[in-house]
């Protein structure tokens, strides 16, 4: 219904009350730039194209919508060359409206909340009610301070929209109606209204609002749809900005819950988060960027996955954390594991408390249940590597491979200088430093041989104590 409709989002603004280098509609909500929110809407809507009208920052910003959108499909920009306000960020906007664009449909970049209902539904109006030369959104509540009001003639029609610093007597000031800045109406009336704007107010701006009057003026009607203010918020400031990630996240959990996910309270899981049925995520756990959860996988208390793929079934105990890796499905993790990325977990493996792993492959059912370090490593199946094994993977230069083949035991402590390939079935003695190739079912050990001194414990004291001794009394 929308495909000839062509949406502006006005999005060039500095946001000096960020107090920051970044853009304002790159700073995150829920893991994405809150921009993208908007243009989301747009694109789900239904509108064939969307213009984002730039300026502060436009190489950071045009960046972020090619990648996140693709360059050069339904999503492009324009730019605004000076900060001279919404109608002349509009102005800007329909320099790159497709000449088969019939409507614009145009609203603020920093309205992170909205939903393609909430914009398409000031579109789809234009169609309900042809007579009306501009659609646009109006909100009502008790308090709209900072809000421009939304005036009204003795026949209830919209006849101006007021901005608050520029209202002009105590009848003004109490109205409550207000205007959330979303508007829709043809190209042809958008880019005459326009053309007709002057800065003639507090801010000396052109006023993209100013259009409602104008359509007044020549006797064309403005239809009013009423919005939720609760989705009408901006961000101008990190508070608010903390205040829209939070109603964010609170939307994002109901959305899983209601899907058939169970979600305790303080999880944090961000926009772009995959997760399947009957998967639990604890407490305290957060989940970022492109992770995918598996169906009845379980994300115990305080785990943090980041680009994370958890197939079904996997249980990762509290305050682990994946980063850029796969766990494969009913493997276990933790407590207090840490895949960094490149890790790949196989199917029934097991890896537990305090062990590290890093660009390392562990087939199916194997093992490393402590206080390891595993890097650059390929693990075969039904492998058990011991506590305190370390893959000697970096010589100060470069990285070399540990190779250890299926049903390998590797013994606690034990020291593995890559590269080197333990074959299938060989078993490496507790406390080994392994510096050559292992042979399929062979036994590797290669620790200093003990020796036993017969009363010497008792010697070693008294001397070690005279030589403390000594000097203390030099000190």
């Amino acid at each position: 219904m929308l495909e000839k409709t062509t949406a502006l989002i006005l999005a060039a603004g500095q946001g000096t009350r960020m107090k920051s280098a970044l853009p304002k509609v790159l700073h995150p909500i829920a893991g994405r730039p809150f921009l993208h929110f908007p243009v989301r809407a747009a694109l789900e809507a239904g509108c064939g194209h969307v213009v984002v009208v730039v300026g502060h920052g436009r190489e950071h910003v045009e960046a972020y919508l090619a990648e996140a959108f693709g360059a050069g499909g339904r999503v492009k920009t324009a730019v605004q060359r000076e900060q001279r306000g919404t109608g002349d960020a509009a102005r800007a906007g329909l320099t790159a409206v497709s000449p088969e664009a019939e409507r614009v449909l145009i609203f603020n970049g920093d309205g992170a909340l909205l939903r393609a209902e909430d914009v398409g539904a000031v579109a789809r109006m234009l169609d309900e009610d042809p007579a009306a030369a501009v659609a646009m959104a109006t909100c009502t509540t008790d308090d709209p301070f900072g809000y421009g009001r939304v005036l009204r003639d003795g026949l209830g029609q919209i006849v101006a929209i007021r901005e608050h610093k520029d209202l002009a007597n105590d009848e003004e000031r109490a109205v409550k109606e207000w205007n959330p800045g979303i508007f829709a109406a043809s190209v042809r009336f958008i880019t005459e209204a326009l053309a007709a704007l002057t800065p003639n107010n507090a801010q000396g701006e052109y006023y993209l609002t100013d259009i409602v009057s104008f359509a007044a003026r020549n006797g064309q009607r403005v239809v009013g749809v009423p919005s939720s203010p609760d989705v009408m918020e901006g961000v101008n400031d990190r508070a608010q900005l903390a205040d829209l990630d939070r109603i964010m996240c609170d939307r994002i959990l109901k959305k899983h819950r209601i899907a058939g996910v169970t979600i305790r309270d303080g999880a944090r899981i961000e926009d772009a988060v995959v997760i399947e049925r009957d998967a639990t995520i604890e407490s305290f756990a957060v989940l970022r960027g492109n992770t995918r959860i598996g169906a009845g996988a379980r994300i115990d208390v305080g785990c943090v996955l980041t680009n994370a793929t958890i197939d079904e079934g996997v249980e990762l105990k509290p305050y682990s954390v994946v980063t850029q890796s796969h766990v494969r499905a009913r493997a276990q993790i933790g407590p207090f594991s840490h895949l960094r990325p490149e890790s790949d977990v196989g199917e029934e493996a097991h890896v537990g408390n305090f062990v590290e792993t890093k660009k390392t492959t562990l087939a199916r059912r194997a093992k490393a249940n402590h206080l390891a370090y595993l890097g650059d490593g390929i693990v075969g199946e039904d492998a058990n590597i011991g506590a305190g094994t370390i893959f000697c993977n970096y010589d100060g230069f470069s990285k070399q491979t540990t190779r250890i083949g299926k049903g390998a035991f590797i013994g606690s402590d034990s020291q593995l200088i890559a590269p080197v390939t333990i074959g299938d079935g060989a078993y490496v003695g507790t406390g080994t430093t392994v510096t050559k190739d292992v042979p399929a079912d062979a036994l590797a050990i290669g620790r200093a041989k003990q020796e036993n001194k017969e009363g010497y414990a008792s010697r070693l004291r008294t001397r070690l104590k005279a030589q403390k001794d000594d000097r203390a009394k030099k000190s």
